[in-house]
């Protein structure tokens, strides 16, 4: 059982610009994928110059052939000798390293020649354990002193009309960003528990580039 439900298949612009959620990837309880596209969120990603993904053409088609095949070639290959490095910086346990379905949702399917990204909605179960990147960050000239690898961040639920689901991060009484789109909704949906966010690393050049958080419902180490 996985501790996510649909994964969002994400595009912007480039770096810096607002997320387009453009299509849904559903899983049968057979496990069969199925992967469409959101019409709404594809005709204003097309005002920035959004292209459907290459193998999947047709907007108003639901594809159900090999959707993880296709996705799953966006995955780092299992054979290269840095490969448990990169489970570990995903905190994806070596159990799940051939599921390529979680890996494509806890690593975001990332790949330098786009900016496409599969955005897990993610479940506040006991053993919740993902790491995403920071959004808002290019908005803010953050000094790179100003936050640490391991620090405890906190956060406050913050909807508004273009994300109902918004969620502000702070170091102390620093404004950071916002966790990224969907990655979010957990944050709405997490009962009684109290979610914890640790710096699990940072990019930085004098300011703060990219910051990537672990966010956890279980005691952070």
């Amino acid at each position: 059982m996985h501790s996510f439900g649909y994964l969002y298949l994400s595009w912007r612009k480039g770096p810096g610009s607002s997320r387009h959620i453009v299509g849904v990837i559903k899983v049968s309880s057979a496990g069969r994928l199925r992967f469409s596209y959101i019409a709404h969120s594809v005709e204003a990603a097309k005002q920035e110059g959004f292209i459907p993904y290459t193998e999947f053409p047709d907007i108003n088609k639901e594809y159900t052939e090999n959707v993880l095949e296709v996705f799953a070639q966006r995955l780092v290959k299992s054979e290269r000798s840095d490969f448990n490095n990169f489970l570990a910086f995903w905190e994806i346990s070596p159990k799940s390293a051939e599921d390529k379905l979680c890996l494509l949702a806890h690593t975001q399917a990332w790949l330098p020649t786009d900016t496409f990204e599969l955005l897990a909605d993610f479940n506040p179960t006991d053993d919740l354990c993902f790491v995403t990147d920071l959004a808002g960050l290019s908005k803010r000239d953050i000094p790179s002193t100003a936050v640490q690898v391991g620090d405890i961040l906190t956060y406050k639920l913050s909807a508004m009309i273009h994300d109902k689901y918004a969620v502000e991060v702070y170091k102390g009484e620093i404004f950071l960003g916002y966790i990224k789109k969907i990655h979010n909704r957990v944050f709405y949906k997490k009962g009684k528990r109290k979610l914890a966010i640790k710096v699990k690393a940072i990019e930085k050049n004098g300011i703060i580039k990219r910051l990537f958080l672990k966010i956890s419902s279980s005691k952070l180490t």
